[in-house]
């Protein structure tokens, strides 16, 4: 398994400021870096970006999102689920640009944007449509597709391993696979450690985030991080183990994702106490 972070601590668009990051990162241990890919107007940046992580010896994942209803895949309006599939295309080309090797979120609806009902085959199908045809682009850029259930506060097309895993065979590409995430499981499973073996016995589990219960220090909580590590370990599970925490400095990211209060003292924390976690874990 891999050890990676999500840089989305710090920024929703890594730019040159951010590069001083990645050697501290990197003499920590971390095998690579989960980059946010929110703006896609210039593909070419994200070259830069892959190169400064080769240059640090780093690897790359990145995370994305629908960022609005023009282009939300659950959308009733064909011309929104066309704007999905042109903006995912985008967002293949720039991960593909700067190396990642795997895309995660939740890239199926619009975040925290909810029809008060529950999620409908038509939603479903809907948004299965838009993944069919941005699959094989994400197959021709070296990436893996990653969907990601979030917890009923911030989706709710999709919240349990089981519908993610049932949702990633509708779409029925090899390409296209889920994802695992603590702090969403500790939330909506009833059994968060069984809803792994869920998730890994449909084939589908493309990609892990360790996050703790309240998006701060991974084992200064209570989500089962160390219990889920031991679990996928077990199962053989072979991918990247990416650490997953907020703070408040991005206001729209900490609106979308309800952050109100400080859960660290530092980002050092969170980095150098997160990767001990896992790393000791691996080792037992």
């Amino acid at each position: 398994m891999k050890i990676g972070f999500n840089l989305l601590l710090w920024t929703g668009h890594v730019t040159e400021e951010n590069f001083s990051l990645f050697p501290k990162l990197k003499a920590v241990g971390y095998d690579g870096l989960e980059i946010p890919i929110f703006d896609t107007s210039n593909p070419a940046h994200f070259k830069t970006i892959g190169q400064a992580l080769k240059d640090n010896g780093l690897e790359a994942t990145a995370v994305t999102v629908l960022p609005d209803e023009a282009h939300n895949a659950i959308s009733p309006d064909a011309k929104n689920r066309q704007g999905a599939i042109d903006h995912l295309k985008s967002v293949f080309e720039c991960a593909h640009n700067a190396g990642v090797q795997v895309l995660c979120g939740p890239y199926y609806q619009v975040l925290g944007q909810f029809t008060g009902r529950f999620p409908t085959e038509t939603e479903l199908e809907h948004a299965a449509e838009v993944h069919r045809a941005v699959s094989p682009v994400a197959e021709a850029a070296g990436v893996k597709c990653a969907i990601e259930a979030l917890n009923r506060f911030e989706s709710h097309l999709l919240n349990t391993m089981e519908q993610a895993a049932s949702y990633a065979k509708r779409v029925n590409h090899p390409n296209f696979g889920t994802m695992y995430d603590t702090f969403h499981a500790n939330i909506e499973e009833k059994d968060p450690l069984g809803a792994i073996d869920t998730v890994f016995n449909s084939g589908k589990l493309n990609h892990v985030h360790i996050s703790e219960n309240d998006r701060g220090t991974p084992g200064r909580g209570h989500a089962p991080c160390r219990e889920a590590i031991r679990k996928l370990k077990g199962l053989g599970y072979d991918g990247w183990l990416t650490i997953e925490a907020f703070g408040g400095s991005l206001p729209d990211l900490a609106a979308a994702t309800r952050v109100w209060r400080d859960f660290f003292s530092s980002p050092e924390e969170v980095y150098t106490e997160g990767y001990e976690l896992i790393k000791s874990t691996l080792a037992e």
